[in-house]
Order: structure tokens, then C-alpha cells, then sequence
């Protein structure tokens, strides 16, 4: 299966609804197939603010996801990320990246790089095969502890690349500390 399906097969597993985005990054057509719900945005910006109405609304136990392009797209969207975080909000960001061969390059905007600051965690997808960790660490991330946006970078030629059918997900848990019993 491919990477983006594979995203999109995660996401229903972790019982997402609906994603928010702004095109163009393929998870938007991935998880359509899935029969995820997608809702597109004129503005990375107002798609944040809807990503992040999502988790306030539900404190917290429907998780909002915001998917973008690469560039422009995600540097955009810096302000809703930084928002979410001052106000503790967990949202999922997945902006697509450059390709490997040319994301260091001046001037490509690294979104790992950037955003790094203003997310509870941020991890790029360096090799297909990582996507289930990176995602289950993401979720877990998102699901515990204080709240904040975390992101994850999937950089276009990952997209393609497969991975096996039969790989392995379970999705993460919610705990919560308790006082010690008497």
C-alpha cells in the first residue's frame, strides 16, 4: 500500500471524521477514497481555526487534522499553529514537504525546522516504513499529557512509496494520572 493510503487508513483507525485542507497535498484525495470526509479552505490560516474548533469543542476527543501544501502552504499557516499552541489546543498538522533530494535547499521551507517551537512535537517522515511509529507517536502525543498541535512532514516522494498491507497499527490511548489510593 502506499504511504498516502496508508495515512488515510491510520486516520480512520484513530476515528477521524473529517480533515480540513488546502490543496494541494495528496492526503485531501487519499482520504476521500477513504471515506474521510474533506473539507477544503481558501486559507491555511482559517482551515488552523476550524482544525482547532474541532478539538475545543470536543475537549479534546475529537482530534482536528489540517492537512497543506508544501512552501507557501505551510509557512501560511504558522500563525494558526502558533495559536493552537499558546491556547494548549491539540491539533494534528500534516503538511506535505519538499522532495528528500531538494528540502534542505535555500529557500524550501522546512516545516520541522520551523515549527519546532509553536508544536508540542514535530517529526518529519523520513522513510515509508516509519510512517506507523511516526503516527502512533503523534496520536500519542496528541492524546496525552497538555494539549498542543503536533505535526508531522511528509515529504512528496514518501507519498509514493510503499509499504506492506499488513502493517501494523493499534491505535494510541487516552491515560490520565489518578491520586494515589488510601
Amino acid at each position: 500500500v502506499k504511504v498516502v493510503n496508508a495515512i488515510a487508513e491510520v486516520l480512520k483507525r484513530e476515528q477521524i471524521k473529517f480533515i480540513i485542507g488546502y490543496p494541494v497535498n495528496p492526503i485531501i484525495e487519499a482520504a476521500a477514497e477513504a471515506d474521510i470526509r474533506t473539507i477544503i479552505v481558501r486559507q491555511e490560516r482559517i482551515g488552523l481555526h476550524m482544525a482547532d474548533a474541532v478539538s475545543r469543542l470536543s475537549s479534546g476527543d475529537d482530534i482536528g487534522v489540517f492537512v497543506m501544501q508544501h512552501g507557501p502552504g505551510a509557512e501560511n499557516a504558522f500563525g494558526g499553529v502558533a495559536q493552537a499552541y499558546s491556547e494548549s489546543i491539540p491539533i494534528l498538522v500534516m503538511p506535505a514537504g519538499y522532495p528528500r533530494k531538494v528540502a534542505t535547499y535555500y529557500p524550501n521551507f522546512n516545516s520541522v525546522l520551523n515549527m519546532q517551537h509553536v508544536t508540542k512535537w514535530a517529526e518529519p517522515v523520513s522513510m515509508g516504513k516509519f510512517l506507523p511509529d511516526v503516527m502512533r507517536r503523534a496520536f500519542s502525543q496528541l492524546r496525552n499529557g497538555r494539549g498542543g498541535p503536533v505535526l508531522i512532514e511528509v515529504p512528496l516522494d514518501v507519498f509514493g512509496e510503499e509499504i506492506p498491507d499488513d502493517f501494523t497499527y493499534v491505535p494510541s490511548l487516552k491515560s490520565r494520572s489518578a491520586p494515589d489510593p488510601l
